[in-house]
């Protein structure tokens, strides 16, 4: 959880952006405002070392907000600029616990990333592997799932499927993608991935 010595600027901004989005309200926080609160928090959590356990990241979460790599700070000045996902395509992420094989790390579980475009739906899945030291959570996507009016017409492997997912645990993370988290609280998530950019989701 964020520490209680943790700045409340950018504690409020990210929870009124929780509210606002949930209630599909018009009076959010400016996108500037909501890239600024990312970066605070992601300075915060690298000063005071936070980490978190995986079960805190269990459970299904709603994209909320992204920013592109370019976003960082300067001077205490946030650089770069952001946007709010449109809730006319929703996008979820999710983690369920997974039971570890013989000789493997217990911080292990299952990611789903998924979108909706109308009745389609769209869902990858796969392994993953949580470094609890750097709050880094490393994955790759084995499966694929189309769905069309809730029923599925098509599951099958992706990229490489059970080949890809047996020898996951063997790859250096460097080969992988990842997302760096820097909070983690019961109502939202936020995180850079591999390629630089911000992300904030939910608790859906």
């Amino acid at each position: 959880m964020i520490s209680s010595t943790a700045s409340p600027d950018y504690v409020a901004t990210l929870n009124l952006v929780a509210a606002a989005f949930r209630e599909k309200a018009g009076d959010r926080p400016t996108t500037k405002a909501v890239v600024h609160a990312l970066l605070q928090a992601e300075k915060v959590a690298k000063q005071q070392k936070l980490t978190y356990p995986l079960n805190s990241l269990l459970g299904h979460w709603q994209l909320c907000f992204t920013a592109p790599r370019q976003a960082h700070l300067r001077g205490g000045i946030a650089l770069g600029k952001g946007f709010y996902v449109p809730q006319i395509t929703p996008a979820q992420i999710s983690f369920h616990p997974q039971a570890p094989t013989s000789g493997q790390s217990l911080d292990q579980a299952t990611i789903g990333n998924q979108i909706q475009f109308g009745p389609l739906l769209l869902k990858l899945s796969g392994p993953t592997q949580h470094l609890r030291k750097k709050n880094l959570l490393s994955f790759d996507f084995t499966h694929i799932q189309l769905s069309l009016f809730k029923r599925t017409f098509y599951s099958g492997a992706f990229r490489g499927g059970k080949a890809t997912a047996t020898n996951f645990y063997d790859q250096s993370i460097v080969k992988l993608p990842f997302f760096t988290f820097f909070v983690v609280t019961e109502d939202f998530i936020a995180a850079r991935g591999r390629g630089g950019g911000l992300a904030l989701w939910l608790k859906d």
